[in-house]
């Protein structure tokens, strides 16, 4: 092991204060208290000589109570252990927890399932089924008693009203004919079975008196004053005789003054008594349950304390085993840890008494070895990604032609600085390309691609024409396939911009043909003017027929000799260009000029001009740039010209207008003129700058080329747009104010504009 393997091994994170005390006398108390327990039971169940008494159980019920703290005591000092590490966020400190928890459900379970056992079967055999099922059917018949009293009352006073009705409509018998009074009276009372019954005064003189001889009820007891109040109330209300043996009733006669009608009835001994024995039983029932309750909660009391030991005994069985367990399980995490950081030179120790914790232990050390060797070769491999990473990144960046990295599914993966101007992309935003189908972003090489996908071999360069910002230019575009290592296949696809070097080769071509043609013409065209002069002068005066005739045919040959002279000498102004003579001048100056010499010339149109309030001074040639800004100016008034006759033609009113705008932004120098005339055409629009290609019958085909090689020979350049209004056409000149000329074929236009202008200014330098 190394000397930083030593340093990097894990610390036991576990809780390390002393814990002598806890570890040396929990197990003893452990096994006292459980001894106490298993004493108190055999003593509660009768199986040793001790009786257990009241004061036995008491003493015992203190001793195990000592012993329930003690080991709760014991046990709190391990789980205040426990707290601790766990706030301090020790390693595995949770499963410490969760282990300790584990075993003490595992040893409460039980116990308390059989405390509910225990309790129920207890509970069964002191209060049986039939037991409950007697007490209730008592209950029941109290009350079917006390129902069948209620019953026989209501019907002693629905049969007193009764018979206090006909003795009202007997009133004149009673007057006449008391005898017959009297036993209509009698016939009333045994028909309906009244002990007795009575015709009284509430001060309690009885007017007529009847006795049916029954043993319960025939004598008339006396009623209360309140009770002859409760009857002139018509309140039904039954009078309680002899002791609960009888019922009485008392009705007011409403034809009688004062009186009132007294009627009683014995009730049924059964009733009477069943009532009181039935009442005499429930109470002993009820002090025979309350000794169950007793007995029930003493051996509860005992059963709890005996669970509860077990439980704290379990707790502590599970904090000694779970100790002993996590301990390595903590090494193994705290390692872990450090490995999870990007410390791969942690070990673990190892104790071979630990079994197959030790065992995963050596494996460990044996991984993070095998990660460190890992690590350092990832390393060193990446170091080797990431310089060849910056050195191609270094290569693309400096690269000016566009290169675009395609993936297998046909999304941009990588774009260079050139591809991400090519496609109008600025800082942040380039990378919102990453990721988009080429189609979406080129789609003027849609076919190109498709074609290179669908073929096996390497495809030759081909040439598009890309149109962005309203420019056309002409690329080389070249598709390179290469295996991904995976299912498919990655390209990378180049755009280089030809259009400068396509346009000098095709002037210089143009320039050869130029001069060839102008020195093979030239030389027949001066004896052609002499000889036609020289007819004209001396067979002039000979011709007398047809004389206008032969005038005409000689003026002819020589306009048209003039004329071929001077396209020879177009022929021959383009094939040899003066070189542009720079000079510091204003600019303001040059295009003011130009301007009033286009105002007088053409007085119907409007020009507005956009020039700066200062000076523009720069290094240029005034004599050839007023050649070239005069050649687009007339261009333009040539295309308003057309345009106002289209116009007139459908009878709209129309205005030529044409705007030249000066700016400058960094170090370039922008002259822009535009118009509201025909503008140029969609289609081949970049042809235009090649000479001998107008789209006018009249014209040469020189004037936009020899435009282009003057501002070239300024380190500048000619760019074709689209007016912004809409209609018609916007050319903007372009090139540095210090006068050097670049050397233009090397680099693009859209590359030296974005070199020298700041960032931001594109976009107002394209938009008027």
């Amino acid at each position: 092991m190394t000397r930083d393997e030593a340093r990097s091994k894990p610390r036991d994170p576990g809780p390390r204060h002393d814990r002598r005390f806890t570890v040396r006398y929990g197990p003893a108390a452990v096994i006292l208290v459980l001894l106490t327990a298993l004493v108190s039971f055999l003593i509660f169940a009768g199986f040793t000589p001790l009786p257990p008494t009241n004061a036995v159980l008491l003493g015992m019920l203190v001793v195990n109570v000592a012993g329930i703290f003690l080991v709760f005591c014991f046990i709190l000092v391990e789980a205040w252990s426990l707290f601790k590490a766990r706030r301090a966020g020790v390693a595995g400190a949770q499963l410490h927890i969760q282990i300790v928890a584990l075993f003490s459900i595992v040893a409460a379970a039980p116990a308390l399932l059989m405390a509910w056992v225990g309790s129920v079967m207890l509970d069964r055999s002191l209060n049986p089924n039939f037991m409950r099922d007697g007490r209730a059917f008592v209950q029941t018949t109290i009350d079917a008693a006390r129902l069948f009293r209620e019953a026989q009352c209501k019907s002693l006073l629905q049969e007193a009203r009764l018979t206090a009705s006909d003795l009202d409509r007997a009133k004149l018998m009673f007057e006449v004919d008391r005898p017959l009074f009297r036993e209509f009276l009698t016939s009333r009372t045994r028909f309906l079975g009244f002990a007795a019954a009575a015709l009284m005064k509430p001060d309690g003189a009885i007017i007529e008196k009847v006795d049916s001889g029954a043993p319960v009820g025939a004598p008339i007891a006396r009623p209360e004053p309140q009770d002859f109040e409760d009857a002139r109330k018509n309140e039904p209300l039954c009078l309680i005789i002899d002791e609960g043996r009888g019922f009485a009733a008392v009705r007011q006669l409403a034809s009688f003054e004062n009186t009132f009608l007294y009627v009683s009835r014995p009730v049924d001994p059964f009733t009477v008594e069943f009532p009181r024995q039935a009442a005499r039983l429930v109470t002993l029932y009820d002090a025979f349950d309350s000794h169950r309750r007793s007995i029930q909660i003493a051996f509860a009391t005992m059963f709890a304390l005996i669970a509860l030991i077990m439980l704290l005994s379990a707790t502590w069985l599970g904090l000694s085993f779970a100790n002993r367990l996590v301990a390595p399980i903590r090494r193994l995490i705290a390692a872990t840890d450090q490995v999870s950081s990007g410390n791969l030179n942690v070990q673990v120790a190892v104790r071979k008494n630990e079994g197959d914790l030790a065992h995963l232990g050596e494996t460990f050390n044996k991984m993070t070895s095998e990660l460190r060797l890992q690590q350092n070769r990832l390393i060193a491999a990446s170091s080797l990604i990431d310089e060849r990473r910056l050195f191609t990144e270094a290569v693309l960046s400096g690269v000016p032609v566009a290169v675009v990295a395609v993936g297998s599914r046909g999304e941009i993966t990588v774009l260079n600085p050139s591809a991400a101007r090519l496609i109008q992309l600025e800082g942040g935003q380039a990378k919102a390309a990453i990721g988009r189908p080429l189609e979406e972003v080129l789609p003027e090489i849609k076919d190109i691609f498709a074609e290179a996908r669908a073929g096996q071999a390497r495809m030759s360069p081909t040439e598009a024409s890309i149109a962005r910002g309203g420019l056309e230019r002409l690329f080389s575009v070249s598709v390179i396939s290469a295996p991904t290592g995976r299912s498919g296949k990655s390209y990378i696809v180049t755009l280089d911009d030809i259009t400068d070097l396509v346009s000098a080769q095709r002037t210089a071509a143009w320039a050869d043909v130029a001069r060839r043609i102008a020195h093979e013409i030239r030389n027949p065209l001066t004896p052609i003017q002499l000889s036609a002069e020289r007819i004209k002068r001396k067979y002039g005066k000979l011709i007398t027929q047809d004389r206008d005739i032969f005038d005409q045919c000689t003026d002819t040959i020589v306009r048209q000799v003039d004329d071929i002279k001077r396209m020879v000498d177009e022929f021959s102004s383009f094939a040899r260009m003066p070189k542009a003579r720079v000079e510091n001048d204003d600019l303001s100056e040059c295009v003011r000029r130009v301007l009033f010499l286009m105002r007088v010339a053409h007085p119907a149109l409007v020009f507005e001009e956009d020039l700066p309030a200062e000076p523009v001074h720069g290094r240029f040639d005034r004599r050839l740039l007023s050649q070239a800004l005069t050649n687009i100016v007339k261009n333009a008034t040539e295309g308003i010209e057309a345009q106002a006759t289209l116009e007139s033609a459908a009878g709209a009113a129309f205005e030529g207008r044409i705007r030249v705008r000066l700016s400058v932004l960094g170090d370039l120098v922008f002259i822009d003129v535009m118009d509201n005339g025909k503008g140029f055409p969609k289609d081949n629009r970049q042809r235009l700058l090649e000479p001998y290609m107008t789209t006018r019958a009249e014209g040469t085909g020189l004037g936009l080329p020899i435009v282009a090689k003057i501002l070239a020979d300024h380190g500048g350049g000619l760019e074709l747009r689209d007016a912004p209004a809409g209609r018609g056409a916007w050319v903007r000149l372009y090139f540095p104010l210090a006068g050097q000329a670049q050397d233009g074929q090397g680099r693009g236009q859209d590359e030296a504009r974005a070199d020298a202008r700041p960032q931001g200014a594109a976009a107002s330098a394209q938009n008027p």
